[in-house]
């Protein structure tokens, strides 16, 4: 019995004493990407009519729409519901960083950073599926990954068009249409090889993969949504056979409720989005139920995009977001079995914003900023000098899309985007200098990727 209560608070620091080996993998690691051909092929428009610059998974209007009707449009027969996409880079890092896996360097690494498999497409008027299957190549390893399978219908309430839909999906957030909360925002595409910031809320995407929710939604006149639902966790043995671990972060007490909110409205011949979303989980950490307790994590949250299609096809967007986490971690206090004043309660902000050009909607430029900051906690951020969860830097990113209009050489199905991406830390876990009490400095974790993105 001590043996099996010394492996669950193993499990539990891992997440909350050093949580960069879990968080930051999934807030700066390979981000799953939604660049799905089948759907281009099944309305019978390039990718650019759903995505900006020519490739996704950044939505315009039209995809916006188009996955909120629940990937049912269509134009012409039926198509093979199928898609492919791999994502390869070459890492570079201001300093030596501990290699990512066994088979890499501490520096100058290339690697197939993930291939995918998609089921994608409508079926019918009122069900549509998105689910893709993903082979880590840096942890070599296959791995469920987005899942969001939709019932759609319409009808008619006082005079309003409402679109009313559902949505069994694995990652809260990944349903949504656009592309300022977690699941889809800002970047697009990153590698497991870079390394990243320990501390992110839950919300942005400790739960990816480890949870299984279902969400109900109504879309009012094309302008107003309102969604609701809740995500609970499958069984550890289930998640494992799926590739997920069902330790990180844990398992969720009952249900987690989730809700969003958003308004979209023509502004100057560009559409404007406000929004808010939140959710609240209580997490038994590393599956350990012995405490009698959990750890509770309330996240809310605002966002706000617009996009702009300019007269000579040049495309601007914008997307910002801001998360407030209040934590009450009584459950790894207690596996700690040491409680230092103010062990449980702790409070976190995440600031997103990215704005990005589009030339000709082929060669496009990002610019993001982040900014994490909280409360100061020796047990959570025992990992840092500061024991604080603050970082903060800059990500540049410019890209190519040369076939997102259609007419590869390759076939109608084919698309490809190059890039170039740089990330610059001034904050990192908590300090800008010296920030481990071992002579890093957070310019250490500077980042310069290129990679290239491959769809069919």
């Amino acid at each position: 019995m001590r043996i099996e209560r010394h492996a669950s608070l193993r499990a539990s620091l891992k997440l909350f004493v050093a949580p960069a080996a879990i968080l930051a993998a999934l807030a700066f690691g390979a981000r799953p990407a939604g660049a799905v051909p089948a759907f281009a092929a099944q309305i019978g428009q390039p990718c650019q009519a759903c995505h900006v610059g020519g490739f996704g998974p950044q939505l315009t209007p039209f995809g916006r729409e188009f996955k909120l009707h629940g990937y049912t449009q269509r134009n012409g027969d039926f198509n093979v519901p199928l898609s492919a996409m791999a994502v390869a880079s070459y890492v570079r890092t201001q300093k030596d960083q501990p290699p990512p896996a066994p088979h890499y360097g501490p520096n100058d690494n290339a690697s197939l950073d993930q291939f995918s498999l998609f089921f994608a497409g409508g079926f019918g008027q009122h069900l549509g599926a998105f689910i893709q299957t993903t082979y880590d190549g840096i942890g070599r390893a296959f791995t469920w990954d987005n899942l969001d399978i939709r019932a759609v219908t319409t009808t008619s309430v006082k005079g309003h068009d409402v679109l009313l839909g559902a949505s069994l999906n694995n990652n809260p957030t990944v349903q949504d249409a656009w592309n300022t909360t977690p699941a889809w925002g800002y970047p697009y595409t990153s590698s497991g090889m870079a390394p990243g910031p320990a501390a992110s809320p839950l919300i942005n995407g400790a739960l990816a993969q480890t949870s299984l929710g279902a969400t109900a939604y109504a879309w009012i006149d094309d302008r107003f949504l309102v969604e609701g639902g809740a995500y609970g966790s499958p069984g550890a043995t289930t998640l494992l056979r799926l590739g997920s671990d069902p330790t990180s972060p844990g398992d969720i007490k009952g249900l987690a409720p989730y809700g969003r909110i958003a308004y979209q409205q023509m502004v100057k011949e560009g559409v404007l989005e406000v929004g808010a979303f939140g959710m609240q989980a209580d997490i038994h950490p590393g599956l350990d139920r012995t405490t009698g307790t959990t750890d509770s994590y309330t996240d809310l949250g605002v966002d706000a995009s617009y996009i702009k299609t300019l007269a000579s096809t040049d495309v601007v967007t914008f997307n910002a977001r801001y998360t407030h986490e209040h934590q009450s971690l009584k459950a790894s206090c207690i596996l700690a079995e040491t409680t230092p004043a103010g062990c449980a309660s702790n409070e976190m902000n995440d600031i997103r914003a990215d704005a990005s050009y589009y030339w000709r909607n082929k060669i496009g430029g990002t610019v993001s900023v982040f900014d994490t900051f909280g409360s100061s906690n020796p047990f959570i951020y025992a990992g840092n000098r500061t024991f604080k969860p603050d970082s903060t830097g800059v990500t540049l990113q410019l890209d190519g899309t040369p076939w997102g209009a259609g007419h590869s050489p390759f076939g109608q199905r084919f698309n490809m985007r190059v890039g170039l991406q740089y990330t610059f830390y001034t904050t990192f876990n908590g300090a800008g200098s010296n920030w481990d009490g071992a002579g890093s400095n957070a310019s250490d974790n500077n980042t310069f990727r290129v990679f290239t993105w491959f769809a069919y």
